[in-house]
């Protein structure tokens, strides 16, 4: 019974399933974008790579190709490539090896909740946009 259910709502599910994906990534997008020059201040306290362009990267991919993974554009090569964004930010933001006690655990967990939204990713790119996107 659960089975036929799934099969019924499938398409709706996977739209589902790229919103709640996205839901993180859209909010956390549009923060850097409103607020360019503090995102850029800040990746530069991170050490991250030439700041700017990795704060240009940033918005790109969690708020305009969150966007495109909502509507269903392009949805197995851009699930991909968030796939290997999201490692990137993982391994770069919650180094939580490099880390002790509460600092350590705290970025172990974000570290792992990074390695779930993988796992999500991936099957988006697996099962594809569904019947409700503009461009799967």
């Amino acid at each position: 019974m659960l089975n036929n259910l799934m099969l019924q709502y499938n398409d709706v599910l996977i739209l589902l399933a790229r919103v709640l994906l996205m839901a993180l990534f859209l909010v956390s997008g549009w923060k850097k974008l409103t607020n360019f020059s503090g995102t850029t201040a800040y990746m530069a306290s991170t050490g991250a790579p030439m700041p700017r362009l990795s704060t240009v990267v940033a918005i790109a991919m969690e708020f305009f190709a969150g966007i495109a993974l909502v509507l269903g554009v392009w949805t197995r090569p851009l699930a991909l490539l968030y796939a290997a964004f999201t490692l990137a930010t993982a391994l770069m933001g919650h180094h939580f090896w490099t880390m002790s006690g509460a600092e350590r655990e705290a970025n172990k967990v974000n570290f792992l909740k990074n390695l779930s939204i993988m796992g999500g990713l991936i099957l988006l790119a697996v099962t594809g946009a569904g019947k409700y996107a503009l461009w799967p």
